[in-house]
């Protein structure tokens, strides 16, 4: 057995479950930035004309779609998997068979980066029908980088799972880090328009440098230092695996 067909098999299960309510969180994957971009997009986007030099329906396209990535893979690693990991057992299911906690963890986060790709898509579509796309010679490369950004904010989502006493311990995570990151990254304005010291912070962190990534893909903002917004979420992603996977076993191995 190589090493990815544990991962898969972890990956395959969770997909095999999530197939049963497919129809329902499709649905809810093209309504939700359906109303975002309409809302917002048309909405605001008729008082506000350009933002850094594009359409704002364009510039909030890019924004919506890393926020999203990151609202799905944040949500999958929370509470569907807190919930295989506690209340349904799953996690100690698999880990009676020849699976590791490494493989679960990494089964795990390929899944939820999985969600984030198949909601990325279905904005990425509803972007498209709305004008919200600029540039359609890089737009398909926008998906790869949806996958990266999910497989980021998994491995910190999965972290926070594996500390986590009780669901109500997440409220954290999203008052100190998810709900700044969607308002303070780029998402709906640019970061330059932030004073120096929300700046600085905000460079540190991984919706910023998926927004920056992925904002010209779509549109025709040149696209600067393109390998370091890679290699941060990359790190991100990294780092909190190898940290998701220690927590994990000092939980469940005990």
């Amino acid at each position: 057995m190589n090493a990815v067909q544990p991962v898969f098999a972890v990956w395959a299960r969770n997909f095999r479950v999530w197939r049963k309510l497919a129809a329902a969180s499709l649905v809810g994957n093209f309504g939700d930035p359906f109303l975002y971009l309409l809302g917002l997009g048309y909405g605001l986007g008729l008082f506000i004309g350009e933002m850094s030099g594009i359409p704002y329906m364009a510039f909030l396209a890019s924004g919506i779609l890393c926020s999203s990535a990151m609202n799905t893979a944040t949500f999958e690693g929370l509470y569907s998997a807190f919930t295989r990991m506690t209340q349904q057992y799953t996690w100690e299911g698999m880990l009676a068979t020849p699976l590791t906690i490494r493989d679960v963890v990494a089964g795990e986060m390929f899944w939820a980066a999985t969600k984030s790709l198949i909601s990325g898509t279905a904005i990425f579509i509803v972007a498209g029908i709305l004008g919200g796309i600029q540039n359609w010679d890089t737009a398909l490369l926008a998906l790869p980088v949806v996958l990266l950004t999910g497989l980021c904010f998994a491995g910190l989502a999965l972290v926070i799972c594996t500390l986590a006493p009780s669901y109500d311990f997440f409220m954290y995570y999203f008052t100190l880090a998810v709900t700044p990151m969607f308002l303070f990254c780029g998402v709906f304005y640019p970061i330059d328009s932030l004073p120096a010291v929300v700046q600085g912070i905000a460079q540190v962190l991984p919706l910023t440098h998926a927004v920056a990534l992925m904002r010209p893909l779509l549109t025709e903002l040149p696209l600067i230092q393109p390998l370091l917004h890679v290699a941060v979420l990359a790190a991100y992603a990294a780092a909190s695996f190898t940290l998701a996977v220690r927590l994990a076993k000092r939980r469940l191995l005990r």
